[in-house]
């Protein structure tokens, strides 16, 4: 594994805990709480497994996607 690939993979570590985080506080009255409570279980999957970067940053995406809608839901 290069340096910069090094890199980016402890920066997608850190922002998929992040993100798991965040994705915990969504309310469970939310039709994206269970979208996010999938999503959190395969990032913490990933995470363990240590799959290759390219999937942990789709699931990162997926997951900000999940909160900008939880929370354009929560602003209605």
């Amino acid at each position: 594994m290069s340096v910069i690939s090094m890199k980016e993979r402890g920066d997608n570590d850190r922002l998929a805990l992040l993100l798991i985080s965040r994705l915990e506080r969504l309310s469970a009255d939310s039709y994206w709480a269970h979208q996010a409570s999938g999503l959190r279980g395969s990032l913490l999957h990933s995470l363990e497994r240590r799959t290759n970067n390219a999937h942990l940053s789709s699931m990162i995406t997926r997951g900000f996607e999940i909160l900008e809608k939880a929370a354009k839901e929560k602003t209605r």
